[in-house]
């Protein structure tokens, strides 16, 4: 099998892949074609079906393993399929395993150190609350493990979820080590939460989309019900602290046309906002420049950064 980071521009392709998204179109001239979503372990590629009424051309549904007969073009900077022949494939013809992608870290390891972080905090009212979340709720735990911390831009694999929080956690563990004004117990405990709530904003893979709660709520809403509820089950947890926890998820994202309801008012709310913010972009340069594969050159325009992307020239 050929993994779509294996593939360049020019590649024939034949081969099995996981169609992630499905969706009829027209074009400005009226004429209809499909978009579609190929994914395996390695990610996702954009991918065209010019002439679905075409012989070759077989019934296949979202989610569904499609063996596809193609050509490997470039659209504004990025691969796409250029599909000739499709066929829903049979059982056995694939390895499911195949197909979803994958934190390249171990979860055990992940979920060690992140336990690590817990086990820091001296705070024993925050200290509670992580040790429900993170050791008590086996099934949260579970979810939280297996989620990814994005649909696409970021982390989005299983594991993403966990592996975002734990490179979230340590640039806040060094901010709190830098800046005596913040307060680490509090830094750290919103570290670890403020992302809990794309447990339920987003589903498990393979579909790894939104939910109606995650389209209608958003993670950060969710996140912040979550450590209400779960601080509920904590008699005497002081309102001031669940307040400022609270604060910290709700202004995560940094600004309101980010999706976060408030600014940062708190400087450990800064501190996480600069930390999420960091770690999601150094993320999705890693991933643009992996799927990029041995390319040299100028990458091209990234809607995220608003800018042509290059590697570092190595001397």
């Amino acid at each position: 099998m050929k993994y779509l980071n294996e593939l360049h521009e020019g590649d024939r392709i034949s081969n099995i892949y996981l169609c992630k998204h499905k969706q009829a179109a027209v074009t400005k001239n009226g004429k209809p074609y499909e978009n579609v979503i190929l994914q395996d372990k390695t990610g996702c590629m954009d991918a065209k079906i010019w002439d679905p009424n075409s012989q070759g051309i077989d019934d296949f549904d979202v989610l569904d393993y499609i063996d596809v007969v193609g050509d490997v073009t470039t659209f504004a900077g990025a691969l796409q399929v250029n599909i000739k022949r499709v066929r829903k494939a049979c059982e056995g013809e694939y390895d499911p395993a195949d197909y979803l992608p994958v934190s390249e870290n171990s979860t055990d390891d992940m979920y060690g150190k992140l336990l690590a972080y817990i086990k820091s905090v001296k705070n024993t009212w925050l200290s509670q609350l992580l040790e429900k979340l993170f050791v008590e709720d086996v099934e949260f735990i579970k979810s939280f493990q297996n989620h990814s911390a994005a649909k696409t831009v970021h982390h989005g694999f299983v594991g993403g979820l966990l592996e975002h929080t734990l490179g979230v956690a340590r640039l806040c563990d060094f901010y709190a080590a830098t800046y005596p004004l913040l307060n680490r117990d509090v830094l750290l405990a919103a570290a670890l939460c403020h992302d809990i709530g794309k447990t339920k904003e987003l589903s498990e893979f393979p579909l790894n989309d939104y939910t109606d709660d995650g389209q209608l709520l958003g993670h950060i809403m969710i996140g912040a019900e979550m450590i209400h509820d779960k601080i509920k089950e904590i008699p005497g947890f002081p309102p001031v602290l669940e307040s400022e926890l609270k604060h910290c998820i709700l202004a995560h994202h940094g600004e309101l046309e980010f999706g976060s309801p408030k600014k940062p008012a708190m400087a450990e709310a800064v501190a996480l906002n600069l930390a999420d913010n960091t770690d999601a972009r150094m993320e999705t340069l890693t991933e643009v420049f992996a799927s990029a594969g041995q390319k040299k050159e100028w990458l091209g325009y990234n809607r995220l950064f608003e800018s042509n992307l290059r590697r570092t020239v190595e001397e």
